[in-house]
């Protein structure tokens, strides 16, 4: 939804070791995309499947469009903002580019490239590092730097847990969450994990740009009783027509807990300024605000969405009607806002 608003594509890194599943992930977030429409950046040379057709890699001119709005590039790292210009242009109409990485590749490195691209069209849409569950104490083995990637990632999968025992996959996901920072951690088979954590949908009456969790598992009924994937997410919708006091909301988002990968929506910040709503947007420790004229008329409300793995719902919901503002309009604090600004990008010189 968001970036719909400002005018920017979110670019989500996808990450992982080789054999990690990386490209599963990818094929199950194209099928499920419904009508988002994905540009898709391979860092490898060698070949993807999606939507079952094979699209080859030859570095430097290999672009195929695909029938259902997607758009696959292989590409070497070097190549990589060019590749993000040529999708994030308002005329290829993407919503949503995701690079999966080399195998071998550095995400630090590719995370940096993202977030130090001058192109006003992108913002990053976070780290995604996928595990094998079952060859996860060897690959650390091999590659010991699979520690490090955990600790700057905003989700990670961890995949393949239907070949090991339930015992092996509690551990290796306490394992896990001893090197992230307060990221979210999920088990998936098969690379299924809740698109909705990855995409923005439009809005669908009160539910303020996403599908319910209720309706994606109507359209996954036909994977099998085991493919609860909703059941590993929580979600919380909030809205109030009633003004968020900029300190107190602030408070919650900079001690987000842990868990909480994605918050967006738009907040209003009353008095503290009145000319403005705010576009959030927020994916693991990443945090933007947009600052967006009033329409004229239009109604004046904040609308959240917040998403996360293992996150106590009631006690968020409490806490943001405990940063919503009961002063009088009129007695807005000057520096209030300080600590929101912080996270506003400055704007395009003239």
């Amino acid at each position: 939804m968001t970036q719909r608003n400002v005018g920017q594509v979110p670019v989500l890194v996808l990450t992982g070791f080789l054999g990690s599943g990386k490209t599963t992930l990818l094929n199950h977030l194209l099928h499920r995309s419904g009508g988002t429409r994905i540009g898709a950046i391979v860092n490898d040379f060698g070949a993807i499947e999606i939507d079952a057709m094979a699209v080859a890699g030859q570095l430097g001119d290999s672009t195929v469009s695909l029938g259902n709005g997607c758009l696959c590039c292989a590409v070497d790292a070097s190549e990589l903002d060019v590749y993000l210009e040529k999708l994030a242009q308002p005329s290829a109409r993407i919503d949503l580019i995701v690079i999966e990485a080399s195998g071998l590749a550095e995400p630090q490195e590719l995370v940096k490239m993202v977030l130090a691209s001058e192109n006003p069209h992108i913002v990053y849409g976070g780290l995604v590092e996928v595990v094998d569950a079952a060859e996860f104490d060897s690959t650390r083995e091999r590659h010991p730097e699979v520690d490090r990637h955990l600790g700057i990632a905003d989700l990670v999968v961890v995949n393949k847990v239907d070949r090991v025992a339930e015992g092996e996959r509690e551990r290796v996901i306490g394992v896990v969450r001893g090197f992230t920072d307060r990221a979210a951690v999920v088990g998936a088979s098969y690379g299924r994990v809740d698109v909705e954590m990855l995409l923005d949908r439009k809005p669908v009456g009160e539910r303020v740009g996403q599908l319910s969790f209720d309706d994606l598992h109507s359209h996954q009924q036909d994977e099998g009783h085991h493919d609860h994937l909703h059941s590993a997410y929580e979600s919380l919708s909030f809205s109030s027509e009633m003004p968020m006091s900029p300190r107190p909301f602030m408070a919650l988002l900079d001690s987000r807990p842990e868990g909480l990968y994605r918050i967006k929506g738009y907040v209003d910040f009353g008095a503290a300024d009145p000319r403005n709503k705010y576009a959030v947007h927020a994916v693991g420790r990443f945090l933007r605000f947009y600052p967006e004229p009033w329409a004229p008329g239009e109604p004046r409300l904040t609308q959240l969405v917040l998403i996360g793995s293992g996150i106590d719902v009631p006690a968020l919901e409490k806490e943001l009607e405990a940063a919503r503002e009961y002063a009088p309009q009129g007695s807005a604090d000057e520096h209030s806002m300080w600590g929101v600004l912080r996270y506003v990008q400055e704007p395009e010189g003239d």
